[in-house]
């Protein structure tokens, strides 16, 4: 097995899923396919955990050539069977790979029956910058775009930095805390990435550099991820109170109360006395 080539793949795999899913207006085909990439990231997880285990080093990187814009459901189709064709070559007859060659088959064959209806033309990368609802006016659009690239950014980075804590977790806290993180920024993530497909604006998040969770002060990092959150919180804020929409504003508030129980779980984080690096 060529574990940091497996990983990379793994890795976009996921993302390949996941951003299908948000793109598509096919409510049944959308949580398919985010269902689908759940199971992706399941898989990277196990993965991480081995190679830990063996003391193998990956990272997060991403091919050069790896994209998520399409102009129709059918080419993202197309490009998600390719992939997952192509990691055959790296599998070998362990359980874990056994569980993924099976997971893939069955998406294999959803996908390719998928093929005959995909057709449609995708308005989640037209740049439009339209909220569907309800008229915006030119400034909070602005607000918006911006905060809805910001925040996406942040909890894909969030899902990938505790991934790799939850990795290397020594206790039954540092587990559990990691894994509720990482559920809820799984659902920050598709959120806000649903939303930006509505506004035509959907975008692949910038790739993390190494340091980003090569993390040698836990202390440092968690209450740094605090005033992060506390941030984040200013932000929904100021946008709930900034747009006149009340589904959007309760949303925000929603998102606001949500990060409030994430600055409690790191608090409990903090009273953690040993970490593997």
């Amino acid at each position: 097995m060529n574990s940091s080539a497996l990983f990379r793949a793994k890795h976009q795999l996921w993302l390949r899923l996941s951003f299908l899913s948000f793109s598509t207006p096919d409510l049944a085909l959308k949580n398919r396919l985010y269902e689908f990439s759940q199971i992706e990231f399941r898989h990277l997880k196990w993965l991480s955990e081995t190679l830990c285990a063996q003391g193998i080093g990956y990272d997060y990187g991403r091919d050069k050539t790896f994209g998520i814009e399409f102009k129709t459901l059918a080419e993202g189709i197309r490009a998600a069977i390719e992939e997952i064709g192509s990691l055959r070559r790296l599998y070998d007859g362990t359980p874990l790979c056994e569980r993924m060659v099976h997971d893939e088959r069955f998406f294999l064959s959803f996908l390719e029956r998928s093929l005959e209806s995909a057709q449609t033309p995708l308005s989640a990368f037209d740049r439009s910058r339209v909220w569907p609802d309800v008229p915006l006016t030119p400034a909070q659009t602005d607000a918006l775009t911006l905060f809805l690239f910001e925040e996406s950014y942040k909890e894909y980075e969030l899902i990938l930095v505790y991934l790799y804590r939850l990795a290397r977790a020594t206790t039954a806290t540092q587990s559990s805390s990691f894994t509720d993180l990482i559920d809820e920024s799984h659902f920050h993530l598709r959120s806000f990435a649903e939303m930006m497909a509505a506004m035509g604006i959907l975008g692949l998040p910038r790739e993390l550099h190494p340091r980003t969770y090569e993390i040698d002060d836990m202390k440092k990092f968690i209450r740094n991820g605090i005033t992060e959150e506390e941030n984040a919180k200013e932000e929904c804020r100021r946008l709930s109170g900034a747009i006149t929409d009340e589904q959007l504003s309760s949303f925000f508030e929603f998102i606001n109360f949500q990060e409030s129980y994430h600055i409690e779980i790191m608090k409990k984080l903090l009273e953690e006395k040993t970490w593997k690096n």
